[in-house]
């Protein structure tokens, strides 16, 4: 996909799907996840490193745009990108594929805080220069 220079793979469980053998709409925010986590893993440290120097991310929104259907043993690759990272706040960009179509797209933005306060705080100098490594990699 043109601009996302990571992405992660997932084959779509039974569990994953309802009574038509198609995906149910909330798993799309699951694979996002799993995407975020792998991209975090493989340029940052991991989400345990963000959370050993006392910070947590949480998510403040969302969005999905489902363009086909997902089914059962569908193997699904997800891309994913950082962008627009200011202050606290940063975003994920997503493009979810099947057999290199796309199939949903969508974005979820966080906001870095103090573990124990859960007050608004800075990305970490660290944080923000393993993203940019990270997008402008390849």
């Amino acid at each position: 996909m043109d601009g996302f220079r990571f992405s992660t793979d997932v084959t779509v469980r039974f569990a994953e799907t309802d009574a038509q053998g198609v995906v149910h709409n909330a798993n799309y925010l699951v694979w996002f996840e799993v995407a975020r986590v792998a991209y975090l893993a493989e340029y940052a440290g991991g989400y345990s490193a963000i959370r050993e120097q006392g910070l947590e991310s949480f998510v403040l929104e969302t969005h999905v745009r489902y363009r086909q259907p997902a089914r059962f043993d569908d193997r699904l690759r997800i891309y994913t990108r950082v962008g627009d990272v200011r202050g606290a706040r940063f975003r994920f960009d997503y493009e979810i594929t099947r057999d290199g179509e796309p199939i949903a797209h969508g974005w979820t933005s966080h906001a870095c805080v103090d573990a124990k306060t859960l007050r608004p705080t800075r990305i970490p100098q660290a944080l923000v220069d393993a993203i940019a490594r990270a997008e402008a990699s390849s």
